[in-house]
């Protein structure tokens, strides 16, 4: 009886890691994509420069910057997970 306890917590344990690891991954590439898409909208407002400070506000880098017709395609890398987001900047008409 009692190996098949301590089998059942070694499981158990190894379970719960593995939880833990796709968690801390799921929130990565959470994390990413919100500095993915913070940077495409200041691109599409400012520019490159205006996207890498942006991301750079967000702890990632910017790895790709695309102009797509009048979309900014904007890739960036955050503590080894990566995110595209694309933005376009129309500006409001005025009444």
């Amino acid at each position: 009886m009692l190996p098949l306890v301590a089998m059942l917590l070694v499981v158990a344990g190894l379970v719960a890691v593995g939880l833990v690891q796709v968690g801390a991954a799921a929130s990565r590439r959470a994390a990413a994509q919100a500095a993915a898409d913070a940077s495409a909208l200041a691109g599409a407002a400012g520019g490159r420069t205006a996207a890498e400070e942006a991301a750079e506000g967000n702890d990632a880098a910017v790895v790709g910057y695309d102009v797509v017709g009048a979309d900014v395609v904007v890739e960036v890398a955050r503590r080894g997970a990566r995110a595209t987001a694309r933005a376009r900047w129309e500006p409001v008409a005025r009444r």
